[in-house]
């Protein structure tokens, strides 16, 4: 049976324990926490969500902080990357979370294929710091928005591949990056065979030459309702976890066009 999983980026509420709670009565099922502007939660902390979110049966995800940059010539600033995707494993770890998303880069004045090699090597750092660990958390590079940024949608299929990584496929970054166009039927083949559970993002967006210019509260651009179409016709098992700028709000707008499409909410 096909279990879609919808929420919010960041809390609905003052903090992230409240959010959980606010997010069952809201009807959704799942939740991003976010680290975004740095990580400011402790580790005691980090377990008790996990209790609260096993008790409401929320879903939950993380996103790492925006200052990464794995492809970057300052040594500082790469060892600093790490640590901020390597903490957020830690507390992802302690509250049950399914995996850490995060920006992974920028090309700079590197190849595409410089950046691809030195990409993957990083994230082998990353991944062998996870094992020795043994946490249970798994990291999700992002599909990103702009020509400038590493991880395009080629790019982070391969990555997938080759790293046997999760990822995190942010529909409104590729309608961006290909400027307002985008096939799902495309997308749906490759990354159905890399995975049975799909986490996605998916908010309004503003493009220009460059791809992403900003998020947007859910407008048509990308339209929902085609992509909740192709979803339900494939039976994907999907989180889609909202990043507009009122997060929640389309979170419930989302669930009504599947549910006017026949899909089932559990509970």
């Amino acid at each position: 049976m096909q279990k879609i999983l919808l929420g919010p980026a960041g809390s609905p509420a003052k903090s992230t324990l409240e959010g959980i709670t606010e997010v069952k009565k809201l009807g959704l099922q799942a939740m991003e926490v976010q680290y975004t502007h740095g990580i400011k939660m402790n580790l005691a902390l980090a377990e008790e969500v996990g209790k609260e979110a096993e008790k409401e049966k929320i879903s939950l995800s993380i996103h790492a902080p925006y200052y990464i940059n794995l492809l970057s010539t300052d040594p500082k600033i790469l060892k600093a990357s790490r640590k901020r995707i390597i903490d957020s494993c830690h507390r992802g770890h302690l509250m049950n979370a399914t995996k850490v998303v995060f920006h992974p880069g920028y090309y700079g004045k590197k190849s595409k294929e410089e950046s691809y090699k030195m990409m993957k090597e990083e994230l082998k750092i990353i991944q062998k710091e996870i094992r020795k660990k043994r946490w249970k958390i798994d990291i999700a590079p992002e599909t990103m928005g702009r020509t400038f940024q590493f991880g395009n949608f080629e790019e982070t299929i391969e990555l997938v591949k080759e790293l046997k990584c999760n990822f995190c496929i942010d529909i409104s970054h590729i309608y961006a990056l290909n400027h307002g166009k985008i096939n799902y039927d495309y997308i749906f083949d490759q990354i159905e065979k890399l995975r049975k559970d799909i986490h996605f993002h998916f908010q309004g967006i503003e493009y220009n030459k460059n791809g992403e210019k900003r998020h947007m509260v859910l407008n048509g651009n990308p339209g929902f309702k085609e992509f909740a179409k192709k979803l339900l016709d494939r039976k994907i098992n999907a989180t889609i976890i909202c990043e507009s700028p009122v997060t929640w709000r389309d979170s419930l707008k989302m669930k009504k066009i599947l549910e006017v499409l026949g899909y089932k909410f559990q509970g």
